[in-house]
């Protein structure tokens, strides 16, 4: 029955999905569903931006080995990311009328920064694309109890959402993340409200992370160290998100300037209060299973929450969760597919082979997605054992401090020029790789340190005298 269910609601995905894609007919349409979405859908569509596999089966297993200073990055630092997005990004960057965010570095520093950018932010998306594959093939093994093996769930799975993204874009991407956005908060919403029932009550369960220390967010005062390791964990996603074509494809679809900014905030609200759902339910599975979960903790603590809905609770939880669950997978898969292929054909195959025009150029995005499929799948099964969270949390450190910077001080600072932004983007990743490379980075954060190298790099070059010509200023700084 479970199977049974499960397949009923993959088919109604690529349904959704195939009838959405009815309604591309340019690049626009397919990159940004021709820039028409309402508040609804932009808020649904940014919440889905973060709610993946990783908020599911990652956080919540960092959670209970951690308590939440463990989790400062996911969802705090994402969902702070969304809201920032709205209050100082999305009502500038949408007045731009930009098809990809590689597009404002173009005209804020020229060609050669835009395809610096872009490959940094396509590079970004190997890690949070596998961790959704990584999670389908983890799916897909449990629900057939090891008929299907991980790589091959990861192969079926990857083959799914391709065919509903490959046609329609941006607009299946809308319409399949609303769906998958219903299923997700009814079926986490039952799971928790059940699982607190069956460990005694939701006031035994706090008292549980209370007592283990679950709630304490802070390092100690006088722990610089700790410190400066719990500021840079919080900023990797929090900023390093930022200058990302996924979130900003979910902005620029909206119908106005308006409802691009406020969506975003409120998505990233109601991120942030629904991350702690599963939380909860992993909290409670040591009430409800504590000699299975305690083993599985020291074990595979991603595999805890699946493990309590499998032997703990009746079929009709079972279809709630792995409806929710791949729900929330595929919801970002199909974004994180679709950024990377967009970016790639508008920034970097444009600069080699020249503008083409708009049925060329549809064409060209939906090859382009099909092989950077190919190449993350084969990323992700060569992969296969790094933990989900950790996948993702790794994958934002490169445009932190490669693609931050420019972005923000090109919006925000007059001054900013050319040579500041190439400046910025060779010390940022500098210092980083060294920190990282060396045993440097068990002192201090890597990250951290290529965020200082890259605004040094931006002061720096912008305010030496210019050997680089910048592009003439447009409205960019309006």
């Amino acid at each position: 029955m479970l199977m049974a269910f499960i397949a009923l609601y993959l088919l109604i995905t690529v349904a959704v999905g195939l009838v959405a894609a009815t309604r591309v007919k340019t690049a626009t349409d397919y990159a940004l569903a021709g820039r028409s979405l309402p508040l609804v859908m932009i808020i649904m569509m940014t919440f889905a931006t973060w709610f993946g596999s990783e908020t599911v089966l990652g956080v919540s297993a960092k959670f209970v080995q951690g308590g939440m200073g463990n989790v400062v990055e996911d969802p705090f630092g994402a969902s702070l990311c969304l809201i920032l997005v709205g209050l100082f990004f999305a009502y500038k960057l949408y007045n731009m009328t930009l098809m990809t965010i590689g597009d404002y570095y173009r005209q804020r520093y020229g060609k050669g920064v835009e395809i610096f950018c872009s490959v940094v932010i396509i590079i970004s998306y190997l890690g949070w694309v596998a961790a959704q594959i990584t999670a389908l093939g983890l799916v897909f093994n449990l629900l057939s109890q090891g008929a299907i093996s991980p790589t091959m769930g990861m192969v079926l799975g990857t083959a799914i959402v391709l065919f509903y993204t490959l046609f329609g874009g941006m607009f299946s991407v809308a319409w399949t993340d609303f769906l998958q956005m219903v299923i997700i908060i009814i079926g986490l919403t039952a799971i928790a409200i059940m699982a607190g029932n069956m460990a005694g009550g939701a006031d035994k369960v706090i008292a549980l992370a209370d007592s283990n220390g679950w709630f304490n967010f802070f390092p100690e005062a006088g722990d610089i160290n700790a410190w400066m390791f719990f500021i840079a964990a919080g900023i990797t996603m929090m900023l390093g998100s930022i200058p990302q074509q996924d979130v900003f494809q979910r902005v620029m679809s909206a119908k106005d300037a308006k409802t691009a900014s406020r969506g975003p905030i409120i998505g990233g609200g109601l991120y942030l209060l629904f991350a702690f759902v599963p939380m909860f339910i992993v909290a409670s599975s040591l009430l409800i299973m504590p000699d299975e979960a305690k083993a599985l903790l020291a074990d595979d603590p991603q595999k805890v929450l699946p493990t309590l809905i499998m032997n703990h609770m009746p079929v009709i939880a079972q279809i709630f969760f792995f409806g929710a669950l791949i729900s929330a997978i595929m919801s970002t898969a199909s974004a994180t597919l679709l950024a990377p292929s967009t970016t790639f054909v508008e920034n970097i195959l444009k600069n080699i082979i020249g503008k083409q025009d708009d049925k060329k150029a549809l064409l060209t995005m939906r090859i382009s997605l099909f092989v950077f499929t190919a190449c993350v799948l084969t990323y992700a099964i060569v992969m296969e054992g790094t933990p989900i969270y950790e996948l993702v949390s790794g994958a934002y450190q490169f445009p932190l401090v490669g693609a931050f910077i420019p972005l923000v001080c090109g919006l925000y600072w007059k001054k900013a020029t050319t040579q500041g932004a190439i400046y910025s983007i060779t010390l940022g990743l500098a210092a980083w790789l060294t920190f990282m490379l060396t045993p440097l980075g068990e002192q201090f954060p890597q990250q951290f340190a290529g965020l200082i190298g890259a605004i040094v790099g931006m002061v720096a070059g912008s305010l030496l005298p210019q050997a680089i010509k910048s592009p003439p200023k447009h409205h960019y700084e309006t």
